[in-house]
């Protein structure tokens, strides 16, 4: 049980440190992926105006597949949540990864933003 508080209060902290160093950057919205057991979902939200300004996740019904929760459900969350944010005028972000680290699924989910026109 110790064990397990330890990592959650490390995980935490991890967040809370990306978490600053985004504030630094100013005005620009952030990009944030959230990954639970069962599905992945991401939003891009403007903290000066406290609204979020577009969401995906693979709970939708357009997302159909072996897997909600896999690399390929990442890169087709990363494709959707980008012409989303184009089609509100959206085009530069921070990502927001809570503390993950930068590889499997949010890395495919950042390239596939990135292709898609997003800029992080």
């Amino acid at each position: 049980m110790i064990n397990k508080l330890k990592k959650i209060a490390a995980k935490n902290r991890r967040a809370e440190r990306s978490r600053f160093k985004l504030r630094q950057f100013g005005e620009r919205p952030r990009l944030i992926f959230n990954k639970s057991n069962r599905y992945l979902s991401c939003q891009i939200v403007d903290d000066s105006k406290g609204v979020t300004l577009v969401a995906a996740s693979t709970l939708e019904e357009t997302f159909s597949g072996k897997s909600r929760k896999d690399k390929e459900a990442a890169k087709a969350l990363g494709k959707a949540i980008g012409e989303r944010a184009a089609s509100k005028g959206v085009k530069v972000v921070m990502l927001d990864r809570s503390g993950m680290i930068y590889h499997g699924r949010i890395a495919a989910f950042a390239d596939a933003a990135r292709e898609a026109g997003l800029e992080f």
